[in-house]
């Protein structure tokens, strides 16, 4: 029985801290009638585009941890992945991930897993590709131990990076710069790019070579992300916080 499109969107708008935080995919956009539905964009279409422009998704085997409702599973199924493996722990976005599936008739290529990943002990399967699309600052919040204090929590973001290593040949990765998303965690004194690629690019060297790094550039009022330079890669705080968080694209060294 296939879900009916209202109580889809009844499930997208079903209210939790992430709710709303993605766009619709294209096609699942052109079914279910948003214009009355509040959605807050995190650029996901900008976000795709530097994606796809520096990585092959053609017939490769995806993991996407944290998949929200589904944005980059469905677009990347669009352009040409064999398969999705789906996770996400919000009940509600993984029943609309399974619904708009049947509804766009790709449910024999998402694989839908209602849980957190639990990095160090879910390390069972190979993928040629990660998302990893802002999760692990979320550690000792949405997952992990409640306990933890910042110092453990980005000794655990490295440890968790480098885990993946193990089962993805190419990781797309992205974190906030506040701890649990409050302002008054910073990660990093400054709260600088600067200091996010360099602790990024020391914690994970011995596990993963960084190949892109994508920034986000406001270009004639659109904005675009591209590749890192002497001048983007200062602080932007006119285009605010998720807008300063940049896009790492990591090959395995130990795949």
């Amino acid at each position: 029985q296939i879900m009916e499109i209202d109580e889809l969107r009844k499930l997208y708008l079903e209210k939790s801290k992430h709710s709303n935080y993605q766009i619709l995919s294209n096609r699942l956009s052109q079914i279910i009638n948003i214009d009355k539905m509040l959605i807050k964009s995190r650029y996901e279409s900008e976000r795709l585009e530097y994606i796809l422009k520096n990585v092959d998704v053609k017939s490769k085997k995806v993991l996407d941890i944290g998949g929200n409702t589904g944005f980059f599973t469905f677009e990347l199924i669009e352009n040409g992945a064999e398969s999705v493996h789906y996770y996400e722990g919000n009940y509600a976005h993984a029943e609309f991930v399974k619904g708009a599936a049947e509804i766009l008739k790709v449910e024999d290529k998402i694989e839908i897993t209602n849980d957190y990943f639990l990095f160090e002990e879910n390390l069972d399967r190979k993928y040629d590709l990660v998302l990893l699309l802002n999760v692990l600052h979320h550690i000792g919040d949405d997952y992990g131990d409640k306990e933890l204090l910042m110092g453990k929590a980005k000794e655990n973001i490295i440890k968790q990076l480098n885990s993946l290593a193990k089962i993805a040949g190419t990781l797309v990765f992205q974190m906030g710069f506040n701890w649990k998303g409050n302002i008054q965690q910073c990660l990093f004194e400054n709260g600088t790019k600067e200091e996010m690629i360099s602790f990024i690019k020391e914690g994970t060297k011995d596990y993963w070579r960084i190949l892109k790094i994508g920034i986000a550039e406001l270009k004639n009022g659109t904005i675009e992300y591209c590749d890192l330079s002497k001048e983007n890669i200062c602080r932007w705080d006119h285009l605010g916080e998720f807008l300063n968080r940049p896009i790492f694209i990591m090959e395995s060294l130990i795949f």
